[in-house]
């Protein structure tokens, strides 16, 4: 799958730090044999993948969508489409489907978050579909792009 992990109060927090387990499940994911990007609406943010040591599991990094994110991607320049997203933001997880975490503030050992994210994209290669109360299967290009 094409995995796209947002930035700000995603993999990174307010006050600078990676979320725990961050580096860890990029590379399970690569691992696993699914290409993850990073993307952001604040813009291009190559130098927080640079400065957190993520450079060698991330396949690109792009601007992100902040409104009508399918109609919008191939001017970002954003290609592949997403199949799998994890943001703190619900709306573009509802259009892409994915994983709508807990924002993420501030650095916390007892934060579960990635582990839980990369147990869904399992579940959801295994059987199309997760329990977990912050997956969403997202939309159908049919129906509209958000």
């Amino acid at each position: 799958m094409n995995i796209f992990f947002d930035v700000d109060y995603t993999i990174m927090g307010a006050d600078g730090s990676l979320r725990q387990n961050t580096a860890e499940t990029f590379q399970r994911l690569v691992a696993d044999g699914h290409r993850v990007f990073v993307w952001s609406g604040v813009g291009v943010r190559t130098a927080e993948v640079r400065r957190f040591g993520l450079a060698d599991y991330v396949t690109k990094v792009f601007q992100k969508p902040l409104e009508d994110y399918e109609a919008a991607l191939p001017g970002l320049g954003v290609l592949p489409r997403p199949d799998f997203v994890i943001d703190d933001y619900p709306e573009i997880v509802r259009v892409f489907g994915g994983f709508i975490c807990k924002p993420y503030y501030f650095r916390n050992r007892k934060d579960t978050e990635m582990d839980e994210i990369y147990q869904t994209i399992c579940d959801v290669v295994e059987g199309g579909g997760s329990e977990h109360r912050a997956y969403r299967p997202g939309r159908k290009r049919s129906e509209g792009g958000g």
